[in-house]
């Protein structure tokens, strides 16, 4: 495995994601897992990330965290892998992807945590309500066979990993639009291998 690349993660944490996209791009990387408590807490990871945090990647020196920023990373570094727009068509890209990173988990964790946001406050917040963000979600869905249009991108890769979860765990509501959608993209061969390696991974460290 090559040291150029390294993959810090844990197969109990988003790092599924950051290695779904890895799978797509065909990289050849190293796996170092982190285990929850002491170790995601040690001084060595923090100088990796200083948020204790996985997933995060190690590419020929450069230190990428934060999930989205992974998954566009990875779309640049290989262009090979077809995984991103030209850079004149990455409008709708970037928007679903970041949507995704930003109003669709923050609505997705406060509705599961039970926190509702008080309707005068809604303002305050980027996502406003749960419910619009469930219905701009759907319609987005509803356009495009993908996130940014007729192809599979990055985005995808992102956005569609919080859909699944959130079809089953039930933290997302199981919209005809969005079913449809996650059942597009979840036999896709990465994904599969990727979880094969994920869940040997979670198996090995029980």
């Amino acid at each position: 495995m090559s040291d150029d690349l390294v993959f810090f993660t844990n197969p109990r944490s988003r790092g599924q994601i950051a290695r779904w996209m890895l799978e797509e791009v065909g990289a050849d990387y190293r796996t170092e897992v982190i285990g929850y408590g002491p170790e995601m807490k040690s001084a060595r990871y923090l100088g990796i990330n200083p948020m204790g945090k996985v997933p995060a990647l190690e590419h020929c020196g450069a230190v990428v965290t934060e999930t989205a920023a992974i998954c566009a990373y990875l779309a640049d570094a290989f262009p090979e892998a077809g995984l991103a727009p030209a850079p004149s068509q990455r409008g709708e890209y970037f928007r679903w992807l970041f949507f995704a990173a930003g109003p669709l988990e923050s609505a997705v964790i406060n509705k599961h945590l039970g926190f509702e946001v008080p309707a005068e406050r809604e303002p305050m917040v980027g996502y406003g309500t749960y419910a619009t963000v469930m219905d701009t979600l759907e319609a987005a869905l509803a356009r495009f066979e993908f996130a940014a249009g007729e192809t599979f991108t990055a985005a995808d890769v992102y956005l569609g990993s919080h859909i699944g979860w959130g079809l089953e765990f039930e933290t997302i509501e199981a919209r005809d639009a969005l079913v449809t959608y996650w059942s597009r993209i979840e036999g896709r061969p990465a994904r599969l291998r990727a979880k094969e390696l994920d869940d040997a991974l979670a198996e090995s460290i029980a």
